[in-house]
Formats: structure tokens, C-alpha cells, sequence
């Protein structure tokens, strides 16, 4: 039975602000889909199902050559190294700049200060800097740098540390903003230095949260990495490219599986940190 309107509305008064919202949303949606030409039907298309079958007939036997899988697990341990040290690399850049930019750990904020007033000018500019490093994707910084360093897994640590560092850096001073200061304060008032009172009154609280956020990064940062080499950073993707490009597809399916895997892997091992830190 179909209720109207007026009784939906007896029933569940906000089914109908629900609904306007559902309807505005279909509505905003409409245009991008039109801008796209986004149609699902060509994958049905049956003038489209040789070709899409030949490409995938070259896929399969994958490649398992002794040769061709030393060459996937350096590029496998190419592509762990670039997301750990770019992960630990944003870590370096986001935790100063998180201090600096959180209200709720300001001088003036946690006991009395002097010179509030020219920690609140830093505070701006720091914030400044890590819209610029968030705002440009990583892959635009690793086609930068590649021009800047050359080709290689270096232009991909630095990209990763870049935006991941502007990325880490607004999590961190959002996590700060929600914890108690209480404590820093208690810390301050029993004659504690400010940075002792950040450290043991604040980042006991923000721990937990701040080292979860930063295991789902790197986890990022893995598949990160695979795409960057795309544009000769290195790792994974530069591998995959470069069979792609040679039009090996059995290589290509090989790259493929080895990168669920390693997906697969730093699921897993970030589910099992966030188990340990609960």
C-alpha cells in the first residue's frame, strides 16, 4: 500500500526533507553525468565484446618466468620502501606544522602566556603551507619531480611526503582540536614546560587516533605509489607501464595479482595495528 505524502509525513517527519534532499542530489548529479557521458550500456555493447575479449585472451597464462619474477619482487620491495619512507618522511613534516596550526594547543590556550599574539601569526601561516602541500595531488608532485631528479623512486618519496605531510598534518591538529586540555593545563599549574605538558597532557589522548590515521596512509600510500610509477617513479608501476606499453599482457596480469596481494597485505597489517592499539 502507497502512502501519500501527508501520511509519510505523520509517519516519519523528516521523510520529506529526506526526500528533497535524495531529489536535490539526483539533480546536482544529473549535469556531471551528462558532462562525462557516463553510459554503462557500451560494456553490454556487443560490437565491444571481441575487442574487449582479445585484450583480455593476452592476459592470461599470467607470466611466471624465474627472470620476470626477480624483476616483480624488486619492484614489489621498490614500491614497500617508497610508501614507508614517503609515510615516514609526511610524518616528519606533519607533526611540527600540527602543533603549530592547533588552536587548543596554543601558549594561550593552555596556561598563561606571553607573545599569544605573535603565536597566533605563526599559526596562519603554517596553516597556509599545508593547504598548499595537501591541495596538489600526488601524482602532479612525482610528475614534477621526475623532471626535477629524474626517473626513479626518489620523485615518489618526495611527492608522498609532500602531500601526505599536508594530508597527516590536518588530521593531527583535528585530532589535537578534540582532546581535553585539562590535563596539559593540570601539567603546566605543577610547574611543567610547555612542551612537556603538550607531550604527557595531550598526546596520550591523541596517540591512538593519530597512529590508526597514519597506518591508513601508508595503506594509501602503497597503491599511491603503483600509480606514480606510471609517470617513472618507480616501483610497481613503472613495471606495469612498461609492459603495458610492450603490449605483454601476461606480464601485466602477473604485476596485477602481485599488487592485490600486496593490497591484500597492507589491509591486513593495518587491521591488525588498529586491533592492537583498540
Amino acid at each position: 500500500m502507497r502512502l501519500s505524502a501527508p501520511a509519510l509525513a505523520a509517519r516519519d517527519p523528516a521523510a520529506l526533507p529526506r526526500l528533497a534532499l535524495a531529489a536535490l542530489a539526483l539533480l546536482a548529479l544529473w549535469p556531471g553525468l551528462r558532462l562525462t557521458e557516463f553510459n554503462p550500456a557500451v560494456l553490454l555493447d556487443p560490437a565491444n565484446a571481441v575487442p574487449m575479449g582479445r585484450f583480455l585472451a593476452q592476459f592470461l597464462p599470467p607470466a611466471l618466468t624465474p627472470e620476470f619474477l626477480l624483476l616483480v619482487g624488486r619492484a614489489t620491495l621498490e614500491t614497500l620502501a617508497i610508501a614507508t619512507v614517503g609515510t615516514a618522511a609526511a610524518f616528519a613534516i606533519a607533526f611540527p606544522l600540527s602543533l603549530v596550526t592547533t588552536a587548543s594547543l596554543s601558549l594561550s590556550s593552555i596556561g598563561p602566556a606571553r607573545d599569544w599574539r605573535l603565536y597566533r601569526l605563526l599559526r596562519y601561516p603554517a596553516r597556509l603551507l599545508l593547504v598548499l602541500l595537501r591541495g596538489i595531488p600526488e601524482l602532479v608532485w612525482a610528475l614534477l619531480f621526475v623532471r626535477a631528479v629524474g626517473l626513479g623512486a626518489t620523485a615518489g618519496v618526495l611527492a608522498l611526503a609532500i602531500t601526505y605531510g599536508g594530508m597527516l598534518g590536518k588530521v593531527y591538529a583535528e585530532i589535537y582540536e578534540s582532546s581535553a586540555t585539562r590535563p596539559a593545563r593540570a601539567l603546566l599549574e605543577a610547574g611543567a614546560g610547555r612542551l612537556q605538558a603538550v607531550f604527557y597532557g595531550v598526546l596520550p589522548q591523541a596517540l591512538p587516533e593519530m597512529v590508526s590515521y597514519t597506518v591508513y596512509r601508508w595503506e594509501c600510500a602503497v597503491r599511491a605509489s603503483v600509480i606514480m610509477g606510471f609517470v617513472g617513479a618507480g616501483g610497481l608501476g613503472q613495471q606495469l607501464e612498461l609492459s603495458m606499453r610492450m603490449l605483454a599482457g601476461a606480464e601485466a596480469c602477473t604485476i596485477l595479482v602481485v599488487f592485490l596481494l600486496l593490497v591484500l597485505l597492507a589491509d591486513a597489517l593495518s587491521a591488525l595495528l588498529r586491533r592492537w592499539l583498540a
